[in-house]
């Protein structure tokens, strides 16, 4: 996976969005993964900036808001915010450059 590296050279924990789509909704059965150093069980995960509680990795969201994860060894990951919007418009949850091809969904 793509894994920026922080000011300091080490790399970050990452979270991966499945299905793959930005903003991601909850009525897509989002399931979150943290990508980083240390194992799977040690991983904390943040909503709304609050300690969530320290579940399975992956997990399967059920509340909408914003999701950080934590892996010892790799930080804060960035966050990824989860919606209950009525109507989105979702790009692939991938880093894009200028002259890309890009699908674009409209979902409701």
């Amino acid at each position: 996976g793509w894994c920026p590296l922080s000011p300091t050279g080490a790399q970050t924990s990452q979270l991966l969005v499945d299905p793959p789509w930005r903003p991601a909704v909850l009525w897509d059965r989002v399931t979150l993964t943290c990508q980083g150093s240390g194992t799977a069980g040690d991983t904390t995960w943040y909503k709304d900036r609050r300690w969530w509680h320290e579940e399975r990795d992956p997990f399967t969201v059920t509340e909408s808001g914003d999701y950080t994860c934590d892996r010892p060894g790799s930080g804060l990951s960035p966050p990824v915010r989860v919606l209950n919007d009525w109507l989105v418009l979702q790009v692939p949850a991938r880093p894009l450059l200028e002259g890309d091809t890009v699908t674009l969904r409209c979902r409701g």
